[in-house]
C-alpha cells in the first residue's frame, strides 16, 4: 500500500438493505451495487470490501476497490486482527455490527452494536438512516434520495455521483427493449404481474425487437444482456440500477417501494400504480389486497412510455 493512503473497510453484504428494516441472510445485490457510489469518497485510498460471495462479480474489476473479501468465519477472524483508518458498516444485523466494532479503526461510520441491549444502533451521522429504516412511518416521510442519506452517514454531501460498475460488457445493443422481470426473494410484491408482461409483449410484437430477461444465475451474463438492450422495462431490482449505470433508457415500475429515493435522471421514467391506497409504499413482503398495487400499472401506460420516449424500430421477433 502506498504511503499516505488511508486504509478503508466497507462492510456491505446486502443482508440488510441500508434504508429498510429487514435483516435476513439473503443477499440484496441491488443494495450492494448501489453502495459503490461511496467509492467516490475514497478514490485515493486502499479499500477493502467485505461482502457476500454472490455479490463479488458486481465488485470485481472496480478500479477503486483494492481487495474483496467474502463474508465467512475465516475473513471475520482475519479482520479482527487488522488495523484500519476507516470502517464503514452498512449492515444492521446485530452480529455483523458486533464484528464491525471489533475491527480496529480510527474512524467508524454506519451501524454499531449496543453491548447492553444487544441491539443495532448508529454512529454519529447515522441516526437518520437508522430512523428511516426502523421507525414506523419514517420511510414514507423521507424526501431525500438514497444517495443523499448514504453520503450523510459519512458526514459527506452527495453531489450527483453515480454507482460504479467494474465489469465492462462488450455486448452490442441488438434489442430495442429488454423485459427485466425478476425480483429478489426479499420483496416479491415488487414484481409486475406475468399477465401484464405478456400483454406488453403482444403490443410490441411486430413493432420492436425485444428480449426476456436472461442469465439469472450468471451476473456477468446478466450485465451483458442488459447492455444488449437499448431500453429496459424493469421492476425495482438490481436491473434498474445496472441499466442506469450502463446509460440505458430505463422504464421503472414501482409500487411497494418509494420513488423518492431514486435519483431523477433524463434516462429514467418511473411509472407508479393508478390506485388510491394509503399503504403505498409499504415495503412489505405480503399484501392484504387480492390484487397488488403493481397490478394497477397498466401495460398500456408502459407501452405509451416506451413509444413516447422512442426506440429504434425494427421487425419483431
Amino acid at each position: 500500500m502506498k504511503p499516505g493512503r488511508k486504509k478503508v473497510l466497507i462492510i456491505k453484504m446486502g443482508y440488510s438493505e441500508t434504508l429498510t428494516p429487514d435483516n435476513v441472510y439473503l443477499c440484496s445485490l441491488g443494495d450492494v451495487f448501489r453502495t459503490t457510489v461511496l467509492l467516490h469518497l475514497f478514490k485515493e485510498d486502499y479499500v477493502t470490501w467485505l461482502t457476500d460471495a454472490a455479490a463479488i462479480p458486481l465488485l470485481t474489476g472496480n478500479p477503486y476497490i483494492d481487495r474483496i473479501l467474502p463474508f465467512n468465519l475465516l475473513t471475520s477472524l482475519q479482520l479482527q486482527t487488522e488495523i484500519y483508518d476507516v470502517v464503514i458498516n452498512l449492515e444492521k444485523h446485530p452480529g455483523i455490527c458486533s464484528l464491525a466494532d471489533r475491527v480496529k479503526a480510527r474512524q467508524r461510520y454506519g451501524f454499531r452494536f449496543n453491548k447492553k441491549t444487544g441491539e443495532t444502533r448508529a454512529y454519529e451521522n447515522g441516526y437518520e438512516a437508522l430512523a428511516i429504516a426502523t421507525r414506523e412511518g419514517a420511510k414514507k416521510l423521507n424526501g431525500k434520495t438514497w444517495e443523499q442519506v448514504l453520503f450523510s452517514m459519512l458526514g459527506a454531501t452527495w453531489k450527483g455521483e453515480s454507482a460504479i460498475l467494474g465489469y465492462k460488457p462488450d455486448a452490442e445493443a441488438v434489442f430495442d427493449i429488454g423485459f427485466n422481470t425478476h425480483v429478489g426473494p426479499k420483496f416479491p410484491l415488487k414484481a409486475w404481474p406475468a399477465a401484464h408482461w405478456d400483454h406488453l409483449e403482444a403490443m410490441l410484437k411486430g413493432r420492436h425487437t425485444y428480449s426476456w430477461q436472461q442469465h439469472l444465475n450468471n451476473l456477468k451474463g446478466y450485465i451483458q444482456w442488459i447492455h444488449s438492450c437499448r431500453l429496459l422495462v424493469t421492476n425495482d431490482s438490481l436491473g434498474l440500477h445496472l441499466g442506469i449505470a450502463q446509460g440505458k433508457k430505463v422504464v421503472a415500475l414501482m409500487g411497494p417501494t418509494s420513488i423518492k429515493e431514486l435519483t431523477p435522471t433524463e434516462r429514467l421514467k418511473v411509472l407508479t400504480p393508478e390506485v388510491d391506497r394509503e399503504c403505498i409504499p409499504c415495503y412489505k413482503p405480503e399484501c392484504p389486497y387480492d390484487d397488488t398495487c403493481m397490478a394497477h400499472i397498466s401495460p398500456e401506460d408502459v407501452y405509451d412510455a416506451i413509444t413516447q420516449w422512442g426506440t429504434e424500430s425494427s421487425p419483431g421477433i
